[in-house]
């Protein structure tokens, strides 16, 4: 550690921190469940409240859960300083924790949302919470960002997220880390898509040539779509619904698609390859593409790499070797990173499995990461004479 950073000494006890993870995970909250989602915002607000910050509840997007924003006291407090920016709505619906309980098993901890990313943020408050504890003070205040709709794009958040990250100097995302012991450099630039198939009705029995099947159509345009994957750019389609009664031909059916790529430029290229697929006929019938959610391409750029250097010597300092690399799926990162904005995203816990029946944290990783956070936030400074 150099001379003007402090020595660590943080009280952290794995068994307290698990029995806090507990709660957390075994409090359900999926995107669209906004009576869930709220559960959980309103228990990290209590737990906020009690580390001593300031917490303002926000009203939710319209049909989604709230967000919290709160900030930790310090003498700075007001100024530009660091985000710790998080989500806590989960893919998985509530009664998940029949199937997929919170438990230890060896070196892992299993739950719904534990990985992605409840653990991570978690992990991250108690760095916060241990350095107050230690009387140790960050350089920079710090704020704190939870917002409710990531799992879906953040069709409602970006401009909440966007304008909150313009404010500070640094912005942390504790998202699951990479393989390896690291963490998130860049992120690919995705986009989602809402796709429609309109059909003829008639009756499946007595009329069946009469019709014209939309599930029929959709099923012949995921082929296509899903073909159209190559090197530079993935199509895949993950939700499908379509019909109401199965002696009836089909009048429509939806579907969303997710295109990803690891440049903006590739991105647009496929964009533009979906939106040609609209063929809408004369008769009403046909295919029609809408475009939806995107999310810019994050390089990494001097900012973002001299924030990636300060959490390798904190790294270093515990004994542990820290790497980076762009990475595939979306954050809120993508956002604050495309503005520019220094930002480092994987802090989070490391595992395997989310979205799945099999989400896991590897239970080390709570103390490592804890401690990781905490030390990256006593060297952000807001310049590099200040280090």
């Amino acid at each position: 550690m150099d001379a003007k950073t402090p020595a660590l000494n943080l009280n952290l006890d794995l068994d307290q921190m698990l029995d806090g993870l507990r709660r957390w995970v075994e409090c359900e909250s999926p995107t669209f469940n906004v009576e869930a989602v709220n559960r959980m915002m309103s228990l990290a607000a209590s737990e906020l409240t009690e580390m001593g910050a300031s917490v303002e509840r926000i009203a939710g997007p319209t049909g989604l859960g709230d967000c919290l924003r709160a900030s930790f006291p310090h003498p700075r407090q007001g100024e530009p300083g660091v985000l710790i920016m998080a989500h806590l709505d989960t893919v998985h619906p509530v009664g998940t924790l029949e199937k997929l309980p919170f438990r230890r098993d060896g070196s892992r901890c299993y739950g719904p949302g534990i990985l992605d990313m409840k653990g991570g943020t978690f992990a991250a408050l108690q760095a916060v919470r241990a350095l107050a504890d230690a009387a140790i003070e960050t350089p920079l205040p710090v704020y704190v960002l939870l917002t409710s709709d990531e799992e879906i794009g953040s069709p409602g958040t970006r401009p909440l997220i966007e304008a909150e990250a313009k404010r500070h100097k640094y912005v942390l995302v504790p998202e699951p880390a990479r393989e390896n012991n690291g963490v998130v450099s860049g992120r690919y630039a995705i986009a989602r898509f809402n796709l429609t198939a309109q059909g003829r009705p008639s009756h499946a029995g007595a009329a069946l040539k009469k019709g014209r099947s939309a599930i029929r159509e959709m099923a012949q345009q995921i082929l296509v779509i899903e073909d159209m994957t190559d090197e530079d750019c993935t199509f895949s389609v993950g939700v499908v619904h379509g019909g109401r009664w199965v002696n009836c031909v089909s009048t429509e059916c939806r579907a969303e698609a997710l295109s990803m790529a690891k440049r903006q430029a590739d991105l647009d290229r496929g964009i533009m390859r979906m939106l040609d697929r609209n063929a809408i006929h004369e008769d009403g019938t046909g295919f029609k593409v809408e475009l939806g959610v995107v999310r810019p391409v994050w390089e990494p750029d001097e900012g973002t790499m001299a924030l990636f250097a300060q959490a390798e010597k904190a790294a270093a300092s515990l004994g542990m070797r820290l790497s980076h690399g762009s990475a595939g799926g979306g954050s809120d990162g993508n956002f604050t990173g495309a503005l520019g904005i220094p930002t480092l995203d994987g802090l989070g816990l490391s595992g395997d499995g989310y979205h799945t029946l099999e989400e896991h944290i590897t239970v080390d990783s709570l103390l490592e990461r804890t401690q990781l956070m905490a030390g990256l936030l006593i060297r952000l400074s807001k310049s590099e004479a200040e280090r």
